[in-house]
């Protein structure tokens, strides 16, 4: 899928669902802070999994399954997440994806490195050198040029869910175990 389809279609899937990824986005910008303000508290957002599902990230969404965490990321929260595109997941070596998919346990252990305890902005991120993951290891934070998590660069950053913010990144982050 192309990442840059992708990405739009994860910025009018949260739009569709009122999550506030810009003014713009949201609603065609309606001019008025104020009557913008309205429209997002009025507005139920969409939690992180299905807005992950609904935006095409079709590897993650698959993952994210056979691992059993779409309840978590559905229900539980709040959480930061660094979603990588189905582009990320293709650059790793042939075979990694369905080998992961066979092993659950593993497949867990990928994606809660991805995740995050609490609700951080990219504006809170870039104050960080590190941040603890839900699989027990620490991510490295680089935001000298652009933000890096690891050795993967936020390709769009700040979408927001009910339960927490998504950054889209471009590279699939592994565990050192793995």
């Amino acid at each position: 899928m192309n990442t840059k389809l992708t990405l739009t279609a994860l910025a009018i899937a949260a739009a569709a669902h009122m999550a506030p990824v810009s003014a713009l986005a949201h609603c065609g910008g309606c001019g008025a802070e104020e009557k913008h303000a309205a429209h997002t508290e009025q507005a139920e957002m969409m939690a992180i999994f299905p807005l992950a599902e609904e935006a095409g990230f079709s590897t993650l969404v698959a993952a994210v399954k056979a691992a059993g965490l779409e309840a978590t990321l559905t229900e539980q929260g709040p959480f930061t997440v660094f979603a990588p595109t189905d582009e990320a997941f293709a650059k790793l070596p042939e075979g990694t994806v369905a080998n992961l998919l066979a092993n659950p346990e593993q497949l867990k252990k990928v994606l809660l490195m991805h995740v995050v305890s609490g609700s951080v902005t990219s504006g809170e991120v870039v104050k960080l050198k590190s941040a603890a993951t839900l699989n027990g290891e620490a991510v490295t934070i680089d935001a000298k040029k652009g933000v890096k998590i690891n050795n993967a660069t936020v390709i769009k950053a700040d979408i927001a869910a009910s339960n927490g913010t998504v950054h889209v990144i471009d590279t699939v982050l592994m565990p050192e175990n793995l």
